[in-house]
């Protein structure tokens, strides 16, 4: 895995790639659950268009199941929409943290705040929204909340009166909270000053 250094101080992306999408099954058998299509592209390729809109230049893919697939369909649209694509493969799951820490050189080479988001996230994306709701408060990092009605079926966010997280709460058996984690976040490049600190098992 190797960066273009020409990229220099442009917004990037960390696209965790590396799900089998079980609960896609049968569609996710033979194609990436990045690769399925919604509404007539593929999934990942809405959040390609909507980060190169939002001012990303260059993107990581954290791959894992049907990399060399992936690899091969992505660069034909990643030419057309003028963004380079470094794809870190993954020989074993390794959930958020890390993806970041391998990713960990290529984000040290810009001084703006970096994405991370989950590869079967699909709505309107608010990242230029997001990047100024960031700035504005001035922390390390921002996570999106959405509300749903059934949250014992995801990762629920607890935060305070002023929007600090408190405690994340996997797949809650009892009733917290219906604000859960989107799968969306923006990190400033002091999070990437940690990276001797993580691990690609954290």
């Amino acid at each position: 895995m190797c960066g273009n250094p020409a990229v220099g101080n442009g917004m990037r992306a960390l696209i965790l790639v590396g799900g089998y999408g079980t609960r896609l099954r049968p569609l996710t058998l033979s194609t990436p659950k990045p690769l399925v299509e919604f509404a007539n592209k593929p999934i990942l390729l809405h959040q390609l268009e909507a980060l190169v809109d939002a001012g990303c230049r260059q993107v990581i893919l954290a791959v894992s199941y049907r990399a060399e697939q992936m690899e091969k369909e992505l660069k034909v649209e990643a030419k057309k929409l003028g963004v380079e694509l470094i794809f870190s493969h993954e020989t074993e799951p390794l959930g958020t943290a890390g993806p970041l820490a391998l990713a960990k050189t290529i984000l040290a080479a810009s001084s703006e705040p970096f994405f991370v988001l989950n590869s079967d996230v699909i709505c309107d994306f608010p990242f230029k929204q997001l990047v100024q709701f960031h700035r504005n408060h001035g922390k390390e990092g921002t996570i999106v909340v959405t509300k749903v009605e059934e949250p014992s079926k995801y990762g629920v966010v607890l935060y305070d009166e002023n929007g600090c997280i408190k405690n994340f709460i996997e797949k809650p058996q009892e009733f917290v909270s219906k604000k859960i984690n989107a799968g969306i976040y923006i990190f400033n490049p002091s999070l990437k000053g940690r990276g001797s600190k993580l691990s690609p098992h954290q």
